[in-house]
């Protein structure tokens, strides 16, 4: 295939005032054919080279045998290091964790049609893999549909190692706004060596889910808790807080309700960050129906709450500092339209301290990414780097016309405080809808690197044909840690600032 790309230096755009600052470059761009991803790259060491290599879920159709559903990329040079097959397309993003203990980070990662599976990080060779074998359980039975992101949970089993803790739903087979074939999600908790399953408890209400559930320690607790939710694009839900604890006695009927939707759920992480600065992390979360409640993490009660009518959310935040102050802020996409007719996608930045609108615009179309965060010219305040997809927004797809009849795909850069926002990458006959871009220092160097994939678009804006996955080296120098570099944040389990 034809790619025709262009990368643009920060330093026309004036983003960046440093001596120490050089012009953004290429360094790598790999592609993988007849292949997409629904997943977010991912990075480890893999090969012992001291570059962070790059791990991905990918396919071909949602639930579709592939060769590829986990892909490993060598940092340095782009080149494939190893791949796994799946029984369906591998839409979650990689967590990692030494299990064989010869120094490298294994891959856990999860997918649809109950794919969750434990990979050698140094082959990709299988440790474990769930296998679906419960259909006469009243809860496990329930577990064969998707799994989403999982995180790394204090160790339960006192086996020496951290637990697993992911959550399976979501019916591939029903369809929009009908209540039939939906079944209760079921928050999971596994063995990290062997893919034994702990515990394992449905959702209070009974509804499907698709949150990836989040697990952390309040200050001065001893008490993991966990955060999931409830709820699709045209199914009410409710976001709620419980224990680990309860879920090993199968008690998450006792969960706290945080926030509710009646005819919408809540799909997209929250965030978890200490907004009202008295030492406790907060809740932070968007439902599908756009509206966004801030929840204290000491009280449980409502900080702050901003509705959006007329948009949608499926995005998880982006946090930083984005107003000048020392209080966490969170940009989050919305999607004008209802589900599955969306036009254009919205960018806003929410204050962290009461909600108030400080930034608001729209750029590109309909898209599932989620933004990365960095202040790129050290002026005390964060820039956010996002991917978008540039077309004619309103094209009304049928039958005949699978596809607006040309696109493009971005990777932008916004400066809250100048209002201003700069492309430094365009490739034509390319799109991403999902993917969210990993930022961060690869090889050591002390410089910004980004990696990002896009999709080939052809005919078919939702088909999979063919994937590219590029290394960018910014040209910025690093003068501090990337706090919110990767989707779900820079440790992966939503919380700022990072755990690790």
């Amino acid at each position: 295939m034809m790619i025709k790309t262009t990368i643009y230096s920060l330093l026309l755009g004036l983003l960046v005032a440093c001596s120490q600052s050089r012009d953004a470059r290429l360094l790598w761009s790999q592609s993988l054919y007849q292949i997409g991803s629904q997943s977010s790259p991912k990075t480890t060491d893999l090969n012992g080279d001291g570059v962070l290599d790059i791990v991905m879920g990918a396919g071909t159709e949602e639930i579709a045998p592939t060769d590829y559903g986990v892909v490993a990329l060598d940092g340095k040079s782009g080149e494939l290091l190893w791949q796994q097959d799946a029984t369906a397309s591998i839409v979650g993003s990689a967590t990692f964790y030494d299990i064989t203990g010869d120094g490298v980070n294994d891959v856990l990662i999860g997918g649809r049609n109950h794919n969750l599976m434990a990979l050698n990080g140094t082959n990709g060779e299988f440790i474990w893999k769930y296998e679906y074998k419960f259909k006469d359980d009243s809860i496990l039975q329930y577990a064969r549909y998707n799994f989403y992101n999982s995180t790394l949970v204090p160790d339960q089993n006192n086996d020496g190692y951290p637990d697993l803790l992911t959550v399976n739903g979501g019916n591939w087979d029903a369809l929009p706004g009908s209540t039939d074939d939906r079944f209760p999600g079921v928050l999971m908790l596994f063995d990290l060596q062997s893919g034994n399953i702990l515990a394992a408890d449905t959702m209070p209400d009974g509804q499907e889910s698709y949150m990836s559930p989040l697990c952390f320690t309040q200050p001065g607790s001893e008490e993991a808790t966990v955060i999931f939710g409830t709820g699709g694009e045209t199914a009410g839900g409710n976001l709620y807080q419980t224990t680990l604890a309860d879920l090993k006695v199968r008690k998450i009927k006792n969960a706290t309700v945080l926030a509710s939707e009646e005819t919408h759920g809540f799909i997209a992480p929250p965030v978890i960050a200490d907004i009202t600065q008295d030492g406790y992390l907060d809740i932070i979360v968007a439902s599908h129906a756009s509206q966004v409640h801030a929840i204290n993490g000491n009280t449980l009660e409502t900080i702050w709450n901003r509705s959006f009518p007329q948009m949608e959310c499926s995005n998880g935040f982006a946090v930083g500092q984005f107003t000048g102050d020392n209080t966490p802020d969170f940009l989050a996409i919305m999607s004008q339209g209802t589900w599955p007719d969306y036009t254009i996608a919205t960018q806003v930045v929410l204050n962290g301290k009461d909600g108030t609108i400080a930034y608001q615009d729209s750029i590109g179309c309909f898209s599932l990414t989620s933004p990365v965060v960095y202040d790129i010219n050290n002026d005390g305040w964060d820039e956010a780097i996002l991917s978008i997809g540039e077309y004619d927004c309103a094209t009304q797809l049928t039958e005949d016309v699978r596809s607006p009849a040309t696109m493009n795909s971005q990777l932008v850069v916004l400066d809250f405080a100048h209002d201003r926002q700069q492309v430094l990458d365009k490739t034509e006959g390319f799109k991403n809808f999902y993917s969210t871009p990993w930022l961060g220092d690869l090889d050591q160097d002390n410089y910004l690197d980004v990696v990002y994939p896009q999709y080939y678009n052809a005919n078919d804006l939702f088909r999979f044909l063919g994937m590219t996955v590029k290394r960018l080296d910014m040209g910025i120098p690093m003068k501090k840690p990337v706090l919110w570099g990767e989707y779900m944040g820079s440790d992966g389990r939503g919380v700022f600032p990072p755990l690790d």
